[in-house]
């Protein structure tokens, strides 16, 4: 490729989510310049399967991407280079040619919960680990496999034991993030931070993450299935004749090995130094930091976990629903609604629900919803819980509903705040705020009075992730460093807490707490499922 000059160097950066795959045009300083957005299904089944078609991944990487060059076609020979973000903990099984076996279990799918609980239980019992044996995982991996049955360890024991044709014919599983670049380069591996969901890894070495050879056995799965680990601001290699073909890019554009969408937001929220802290809505939520330190809080699930930055750790706290809750009413409720009566779908059924939900006074007529659709992972790990609407009235108006969503997600994500903050012992604030969620002034206005903190929106916050690949790409390529990029990304909008919304919300989030106590009891009887195996 001709010389490009460092403020001319473009980044083809790509933001996998669990709707669809976003590919952007990005600066070597983090500016988009373009981006296209392609759907992709998503497969649900019963007993807690969630599924997606890794084809679909492509297809819709190769669509966007010459959706983009056709629309600016003079930035082709600018591209340096193409980095992913993708989900974490969603696994694909490849064989030796890298062809998938079968579709990617997504971080959704806990049918592999069982097998987890079987291997972790035992005497003296916490939270339903045995402590002797998170004696063996803490010390290495600041965590250990999650009772949910969502990590990418937890797909592989599924696998390993409902499907153990496919485990046999397996030639390595691999994060989503890194089927993604094996299909570029032809090279299979995985980066520190992509791999830890698998638990496999000591990282008490933040400099020298390495698989574990005492965990891997306990687990009883095959080192050799698991991938080699770079860093994830190494250059796996450049992009193979057949890639390049289908994307319409040069052979020789670099492909850097990225990062899951957790580390890719932290740095796309411009985040990055210690104890910075961001808030990220799209169909899950979380809330992070980075820190100096390894540590760990197994009762809410809290570690000290690498990050793409270069010697850092972050600890974070992950809600499983949050845009995705509001998803469940657009798609799942209004549209076959519209369908039925065969009147058309609206051009954006968020800013529809988002216009409805501001009619709603703050308290939404103190209407409660838990946003638990499918089970909760932290602050507390519990694939039962169920999602719900509460203290509902005759008075209850569609704007109170909708509100109610957005308010139950925003008590959910201070439930987790609480505990970061704990975790870090200091007071978060302001904290940064990216994803679909934080288009919403509504939504960012929400947050910042019931957390009681600044939340300050970003600029271009749903493109966080692309804009996190692009940098960690511009990092690995030596165009820039960690250290500039809290001043490259730029703050659009500042949300002060309301002092006259202080009383309303600490008191519904008191009631929030309370109903989690109450009633997951209820939701365990109501949604057990198989046994654990002997």
């Amino acid at each position: 490729m001709t010389a490009v000059r460092k403020n001319e160097a473009i980044i083809l950066a790509v933001d996998h989510g669990t709707s669809g795959v976003k590919t952007a045009l990005v600066t070597a300083s983090g500016k988009i310049i373009d981006n296209a957005f392609e759907k992709t299904p998503i497969h649900f089944f019963p007993g807690g399967g969630a599924e997606q078609d890794p084809d679909d991944w492509w297809n819709a990487l190769v669509a966007t991407t010459k959706t983009l060059l056709a629309k600016n076609p003079k930035v082709k020979k600018r591209i340096m280079a193409l980095c992913v973000s993708s989900t974490f903990s969603s696994t694909v099984a490849v064989d030796e040619s890298g062809h998938h076996l079968m579709n990617c279990l997504t971080w959704m799918d806990s049918r592999g919960a069982p097998y987890v609980k079987k291997i972790v239980r035992g005497f003296p019992n916490v939270a339903g680990y045995g402590l002797n044996m998170m004696r063996k995982w803490i010390p290495k991996t600041a965590g250990g496999p999650t009772l949910s049955g969502k990590d990418d360890i937890a797909h592989v024991l599924f696998i390993q034991n409902q499907m153990p044709d496919i485990y046999a014919r397996t030639h390595m599983f691999l994060p989503s993030k890194d089927y993604f670049n094996l299909r570029l380069t032809g090279k299979f591996a995985a980066s520190y931070d992509s791999i830890q969901l698998f638990w496999v890894t000591d990282t008490r070495d933040i400099n020298n993450v390495k698989y574990d050879d005492e965990l891997i056995g306990f687990l009883k799965i095959d080192k050799a299935k698991l991938p080699p680990l770079l860093p994830s601001t190494a250059v796996l290699g450049t992009l193979t004749p057949f890639a390049a073909k289908e994307l319409g890019l040069p052979k020789d554009v670099s492909v850097v090995c990225g990062s899951p969408d957790h580390q890719s937001a932290c740095v796309g929220s411009g985040a990055v130094r210690d104890f910075e802290g961001h808030l990220y809505i799209g169909t899950s939520s979380w809330v992070q930091c980075p820190v100096p330190f390894k540590k760990t809080d197994v009762l809410h699930s809290i570690a000290s976990l690498p990050t793409a930055i270069p010697g850092r750790y972050y600890c974070a706290n992950e809600q499983d629903i949050a845009g995705g809750c509001l998803s469940f009413i657009a798609d799942g409720v209004i549209a076959p609604l519209l369908k039925a009566h065969n009147a058309p779908a609206p051009d954006d059924p968020y800013a529809l629900l988002d216009e409805l939900a501001a009619e709603s006074k703050a308290g939404s007529g103190k209407v409660i919803f838990t946003p638990w659709l499918n089970g909760e992972r932290s602050p507390v790990d519990d694939n039962m819980l169920r999602g719900g609407w509460h203290n509902l009235s005759t008075t209850t108006t569609a704007a109170d509903l909708v509100r109610a969503v957005m308010e139950g997600v925003a008590f959910n994500t201070r439930w987790n705040l609480k505990y970061v903050e704990r975790f870090t012992r200091r007071k978060l604030d302001p904290l940064r705020m990216v994803g679909g969620g934080a288009k919403s002034d509504l939504w960012c206005r929400i947050f910042a009075d019931v957390f009681d903190r600044d939340i300050h929106r970003v600029e271009n916050p749903i493109g966080a992730n692309a804009r996190g690949a692009a940098l960690i790409a511009s990092a690995g390529l030596g165009l820039i460093t960690f250290d500039e990029i809290s001043d490259l990304v730029k703050i659009e909008k500042t949300f002060s807490p309301r002092p006259e919304n202080r009383a309303i919300y600490d008191e519904l989030f008191k009631v929030f707490l309370r109903i989690h106590r109450a009633n997951k009891g209820i939701y365990r009887r109501l949604n057990s499922r198989q046994a654990v195996p002997r």
